[in-house]
């Protein structure tokens, strides 16, 4: 479930359905642009961008255990 601020300014959460109905399920990420690949001739090797992606997820995940654990009390 996601949540939002209700009119009170306190969260409440909504169902699946509730965001489905607000059209509100989509990932839109093209406004994401990065300059380094404006020169589409000149783009990094596949395994580079891959290897970027597994480093950036990595670290995603490892700051999410530590806020896990700092949340609980580890």
């Amino acid at each position: 479930m996601a949540s939002g601020k209700n009119p009170e300014g306190r969260r409440r959460k909504f169902t699946y359905d509730e965001i489905v109905a607000r059209d509100k399920t989509s990932l839109d990420i093209a406004w994401l642009k990065d300059k380094s690949l404006a020169d589409l001739n000149n783009l990094p090797h596949p395994d580079a961008l891959a290897n970027d992606i597994i480093e950036n997820l990595e670290s995603a995940v490892a700051s999410f255990k530590e806020i896990m654990e700092t949340i609980n009390g580890k």
